[in-house]
This record gives structure tokens, sequence and C-alpha cells, in this order.
């Protein structure tokens, strides 16, 4: 008797995990199917599962499939069941191609071919449902998105957007999306949300044109270059009541939520400066370093430094001051933001042709926080105070490169559980909009 063994969460359960489990039975005479339990799938960095493990087993069972069902619930289990069963094959989704070949030492590994466009079909449970996601562009950040999408319960990307047609074309056989077009009104037609990864300068419009025809958005930063454009955008989400974030990832992730409620309880004291930093040398060659208008440092990497500014001293100046070292082509290398408030200070340093200590600095009058580069990950922080043998280390959860978390919050935003929106709010992204603005405004006058 040949045994095949799977494993997953299989949460809101769909007609991807009934072809997938259909498939795996078809491998052999015997399948075992393990699924993971909410402290496990915590652990190993899956977010936003939603069905409890007994509704999860249920709906594994009720497909009739599985000649056994049991639970996964530590790291190195898939070797200890094959060992334990006698499985003669291992297999998994094919979006998991090359993580599991470890375990073709003790048995065959088989990776299935993804189900796509599954939304149509889905088993819905209540309120929650599988949100439709579209890709809209194909650079650098879209292959670490996709990946990360895995880890993220609630989501389906099915569409793939590139005004260059053999661009979109290349990039969704690449990541089995079967809906790939030029159009943006097609486009638009096939999903619930998109996913904002074009370049700085098109952001607005694309949003713009998402929003209106009802389509949830998770855009890269910037959003938008003015405060006005902004305020528009998040305009037209209230009045369609669908969700728009911007997708500065270190707003999401448990540790910079983490300082930043420390900062606040007043274990520092009083807030008085706040400093951050984010710097990496660009290759010449680089959209960042050739696209004097739309690239360069601060937009690439001045709403990170934003984020805590505007979360710990708001967005209410009394004055901004913004220095730019530029290269032969008039590109920003490095940008120094000084910004002067009531009661305090804050500084931001950016740069892709200079490089400069990445961290994280909160002042406060009766200690400070620091976060060392790169804190927008935020894995470790430290609170010291004048006593400089007390000190509180922290180090929080952080899992993959820290995408999941944001696209969690998206996911959970538009199923209605994650309603507030404190870790990033609106004002707060328009906010840090008006400053963008103020910096585009200085490019002008420089030019």
């Amino acid at each position: 008797m040949k045994k095949v063994i799977t494993y997953g969460t299989f949460d809101l359960f769909h007609q991807g995990h009934y072809n997938l489990l259909k498939r795996a039975k078809e491998l052999g005479d015997y399948l075992i199917v393990g699924v993971t339990t909410e402290h496990f799938d915590e652990a190993r960095g899956k977010v936003n599962v939603i069905d409890s493990i007994m509704d999860r087993i249920e709906n594994v069972k009720k497909t009739g499939f599985a000649d056994m069902i049991i639970v996964e619930d530590h790291e190195g289990q898939k070797i200890e069941d094959i060992q334990k069963y006698g499985v003669d094959i291992f297999t998994l989704g094919s979006d998991w191609v090359g993580t599991y070949d470890y375990l073709k030492s003790f048995c065959q590994v088989v990776y299935l071919d993804r189900t796509p466009s599954i939304s149509s079909t889905i088993l819905r449970k209540d309120r929650f449902k599988i949100v439709r996601t579209g890709i809209v562009g194909t650079g650098r950040m879209v292959p670490r998105f996709m990946s990360e999408t895995k880890f993220v319960s609630g989501i389906s990307v099915e569409c793939a957007y590139n005004p260059v047609g053999n661009n979109v074309e290349a990039f969704a056989k690449k990541h089995d999306i079967t809906v790939f077009t030029n159009s943006y009104e097609e486009f638009l037609s096939n999903v619930d949300a998109v996913y904002i990864a074009s370049p700085n300068e098109t952001h607005y419009e694309y949003a713009k044109k998402a929003l209106e025809a009802g389509k949830h958005v998770l855009s890269e930063k910037p959003l938008a270059f003015t405060k006005a454009e902004s305020q528009e955008l998040y305009g037209i989400a209230q009045k369609n009541n669908v969700v728009l974030m911007e997708a500065i990832k270190a707003a999401y992730c448990p540790g910079f939520q983490q300082l930043i409620n420390a900062a606040k309880s007043g274990k520092i004291g009083d807030i008085i400066d706040v400093e951050a930093n984010f710097t990496r040398l660009a290759s010449q060659g680089s959209r960042e370093r050739t696209d004097a208008r739309y690239g360069g440092a601060f937009l690439e990497f001045g709403p990170s430094t934003l984020l805590p500014v505007i979360k710990l001293m708001g967005g209410d100046y009394k004055e901004l001051h913004i220095d730019t070292l530029t290269d032969d082509n008039g590109v920003d290398i490095y940008t120094k933001v000084n910004i002067k408030y009531d009661k305090g200070f804050a500084t931001m340093r950016t740069g892709v042709g200079v490089k400069t200590e990445g961290q994280l600095v909160v002042s406060g009058t009766k200690g400070y926080i620091i976060a060392p580069s790169p804190w927008w990950l935020m894995k470790q922080f430290d609170i010291r105070y004048e006593d400089s043998s007390k000190v509180e280390h922290y180090e929080p959860t952080f899992q993959g490169d820290g995408l999941r978390y944001e696209i969690g919050e998206f996911v959970s935003k538009i199923n209605g559980i994650g309603a507030n929106d404190y870790k990033l709010t609106a004002q707060e992204s328009i906010a840090m909009a008006g400053i963008v603005e103020k910096f585009m405004e200085s490019r002008i006058c420089t030019d």
C-alpha cells in the first residue's frame, strides 16, 4: 500500500483545498492529512487564521479523501510522521516548490499545481471570505508580496496588470497567475482588491481608479505626492465603503507597535525628540539612482522614516527644513529633514548614495528608546535610562520580511475584523503626504 501525506492550515476551506486533497489522494492508496494547530501556525508565521482547528479538521474530513487526520503542532514533525507512518510520498502545493526538498532523503516529494481562480467556488463562512487580489506592477516588491501571501489566510492573488504586455505575461506565468492583462479596466473587473507596486508617479491614479470602481486598495508608498490627493483618495474610500491602506510595512509589524506603545506609556517621560534613519546604497542602474523626478532617497525611504515621527510627534509642526544632496544627474542621493514642534524636534535621514547608521531613537525626559538597523523590521529595541545598568531589552515577534503583517491587516480590514486603523490612520497617512508635498516643492525650487 502506497502512503501519501500532506499538511496545511485549511482555513476558510475552499475548492483549492478540495482539489489539492483530491490530487494528493490520487498519488497513492492511503492519504494522511496533517492539520496545523493555531499555536504552530503562529510560531511559523501564519497570520489571520479564522477557523478553529476543530472546524478545519471537520472540513478536511467531509471531503472523504483523508484516511487519517493528524494534528501538526511542532517543528520537525514532518520527518517524525514520515518515519512513524511509513510514508512513501510527501506532497504540498506548487507555491512551496523547493521548500521541502530536504524530505527527499526520507520519501518522494511531489509539488502539486495550485488551483487557479479558486474564489468562484469559495465555501464561504459567515462574513469571512477569501479576497481576490490583483497585482499592479511587476517590480522587485511583487515577488516578495507573492511569497508572503502564502502565510496569510483569506487572500488569493488571481490577476496581474502591467501596461507593458510582455512583462505582465512573463510575470504571470512565473507565478502561476492565470489572468493577466495590460488593460486596467479588465484587470479591475477580475478582482476585489488591488496591491499597487508600480512606479511612484502612478500610485495615485491607479489607486483612484480602483477606489472609484469599488475595489479595496493596498498601495506602496508614497500613496500620493500631495496632501490634497491623499485626502481625496481616503474620501473616495470612505464614500464607497472600501479599504485604503498605505503599504508602510513597519506600521504593521508587531514590534513597531510595541515600541510605539512603550513610548506613549510614559516609561521614558515626555517625548522630546525622534530620530529615524533609513539608507541603502542602491545600484547605479536602479530606478532610485536614475529617475531624478520620482526616484531618489526621500521618495524611496522618506515615508518609512516619517512614520515614527508622525505617530509620536504628530502632524502639527511649527517649522520644516529639508536639505538634499543630489548627484550629477539631479537624483536625490541623501536628504535630511528637520522638523520643529512646540515642545520637541524630529530628524530624518534617507539615502541611496550615502550610507549612515539606520537607527531609530526616541528621546524622552526620563530615558530613551533605541532600535538598531533595520528598525523598520523591528526585531529588537532597548529602553535605556540615566542609570546605565538599567536596560529593558525587547525582541518582539517577527516573521519573514514583515510583509505578511501588512497583508494580514489588509485582509482583516476587508473582512471587517480589523476596522480600527490605529496602526496607520488615514489622518497620519495624509499628514505624511503633506510632508512629501513639501519635499516635491523643494525639488522644483532647486531644479
